[in-house]
C-alpha cells in the first residue's frame, strides 16, 4: 500500500493556520486550552461513572466508552498540530500522514456507530421500560461497544488503501491542519474520479447507516412518548434523551456537511472551521452537555465531593 508513488513523495507540509503568521501564539494557547479541557472533562466523566455505584447502568456505560473515544479522536489530530504551531515545522512524513488519517477516519466511524448504539439504549429504555435490564445487559452493551469499534477501525482501511496508491504531483501542501480525505484529495492528479467516487460512497455507507438507526430509534420514542398521558412522564422522558440528541447534531451536523456535500466547503477556511468543529471543539463539549443536563452525572459529582471533602 505504501508504494513509492509516481512523484516520489516521502512527506507532506501541513499549511495549517500558516496564512496568519501573526496568530501563530493565540491558535496554540486556544488549541492547547481545548486539548486539557476536553482531556479533563472526558477523564472525569470516565472517573465519576465508574466511581459511583448508582451510575452503573448501560447508559453510563456507553458515555464511558464515548469520553473514551473522544480523548483517543482528539489526540489524532491536535498534539501534532500543536507541535507545528510551536515548532514551525510542518511537515509531516508519508506514512504519518497514511496513520494519522486512518486513525481519524477508523474513530470518526467509530463514533458514528457508538452513538447508534447509544441511540438504541434509548429507545429500548423509553419503549419497553421493563425488558430494559434484561435487554440490556452487560454482554449487550460490550457486544455493542466492541461492534462500534470493529466497524470504524476495519471499515477504514479502505480508505488508506485507495487513497494512498494513488498519484501525487505538482504541489505536496495540505491546506488543512491535518491530514484529512478532501484537501489530500485535491493534491491527487491522473484520472481519480473513480477513486473518489468509491472513497465517498464508502463514506455515506459510514456516515448514513449509523445516522438511520438513529433517526428510526428517535422516530419510535417520540411515538411512544407521546402516548404517555402526563406532561412530566413526557418532559421525563424527553429529557432522558436531550444530552444524547445535541451531541448527534453538533457531530453529525458538521461531518455531513463536511463529507456528503465537499463542494458547499471548498473554501479552505469554511473547511477548516468545520473540521474544528467535529475534531476539537464537540469532543470538549461532550463532558459538559452530559454532566450539565444529566441529573445522576450531576448528583454523583456532589457526592464525590462532598465524600473527598470529608475524608479531608
Amino acid at each position: 500500500m505504501m508504494r513509492k508513488n509516481e512523484t516520489d513523495v516521502f512527506r507532506f507540509i501541513l499549511l495549517g493556520f500558516s496564512d496568519h503568521p501573526q496568530a501563530q501564539l493565540l491558535f496554540f494557547t486556544f488549541f492547547l486550552s481545548t486539548y486539557t479541557m476536553t482531556l479533563t472533562g472526558n477523564c472525569l466523566i470516565i472517573f465519576i461513572t465508574l466511581g459511583d455505584i448508582a451510575l452503573q447502568t448501560p447508559m453510563h456505560f456507553f458515555l464511558r466508552a464515548l469520553s473514551f473515544l473522544e480523548i483517543c479522536y482528539t489526540s489524532v489530530t491536535v498534539p501534532k498540530m500543536l507541535a507545528n504551531l510551536l515548532s514551525g515545522d510542518k511537515s509531516i512524513t508519508f506514512l504519518g500522514c497514511a496513520t494519522q488519517m486512518y486513525f481519524f477516519v477508523a474513530l470518526g466511524g467509530v463514533e458514528c456507530f457508538l452513538l447508534a448504539a447509544m441511540a438504541y439504549d434509548r429507545y429500548v429504555a423509553i419503549c419497553h421500560p421493563l425488558r430494559y435490564p434484561y435487554i440490556m445487559n452487560n454482554a449487550r452493551c460490550t457486544g455493542l461497544t466492541a461492534g462500534s469499534w470493529l466497524s470504524g477501525l476495519v471499515g477504514s482501511l479502505g480508505h488508506i488503501v485507495i487513497i494512498f496508491n494513488l498519484p501525487f504531483c505538482g504541489s505536496h501542501e495540505i491546506n488543512h491542519f491535518f491530514c484529512d480525505i478532501t484537501p489530500l484529495l485535491k493534491l491527487a492528479c491522473g484520472v481519480t474520479f473513480l477513486n473518489k467516487v468509491l472513497i465517498y460512497s464508502i463514506l455515506l455507507l459510514f456516515i448514513t447507516l449509523p445516522f438511520i438507526l438513529i433517526m428510526v430509534s428517535y422516530l419510535l420514542i417520540i411515538v411512544t412518548i407521546l402516548k404517555i398521558p402526563s406532561t412530566q412522564g413526557r418532559h421525563k422522558a424527553f429529557s432522558a434523551c436531550s444530552s444524547h440528541v445535541i451531541v448527534v447534531t453538533l457531530f453529525y451536523g458538521t461531518g455531513i456537511i463536511a463529507y456528503l456535500f465537499p463542494s458547499s466547503t471548498s473554501s479552505s477556511g469554511a473547511g477548516k472551521i468545520l473540521s474544528l468543529s467535529y475534531s476539537v471543539i464537540t469532543p470538549m463539549l461532550n463532558p459538559i452537555t452530559y454532566s450539565l443536563r444529566n441529573k445522576e452525572v450531576r448528583d454523583a459529582l456532589k457526592r464525590i465531593i462532598t465524600r473527598k471533602c470529608f475524608i479531608h
